[in-house]
């Protein structure tokens, strides 16, 4: 089940709920102060690779064949 991230008008603050992708725009009420003036907000994640199997930008790009469709794609673009 997904978690999406909404707002609160009522008491502005943010809230995170997990819900199922048909029910995500259906009314939810706050968490905090149990308002139903809240709407869905985009959120932003961020993802941390480590370890020694990471590869940098340069070197994902290298082991795709420089992207575009791993270098079959036709665009016009130099893959090497």
């Amino acid at each position: 089940m997904p978690l999406y991230e909404y707002y609160c008008s009522g008491c502005q603050t943010k809230f995170d709920a997990l819900r199922p992708s048909a029910q995500a725009d259906a009314p939810i009420a706050c968490e905090h102060c149990e308002s139903k003036r809240t709407a869905r907000v985009l959120s932003m994640f961020a993802m941390n690779v480590s370890g020694s199997g990471a590869l940098s930008p340069a070197e994902r790009r290298a082991d795709s064949g420089g992207g575009c469709c791993g270098g079959s794609c036709g665009c016009g673009h130099s893959h090497n």
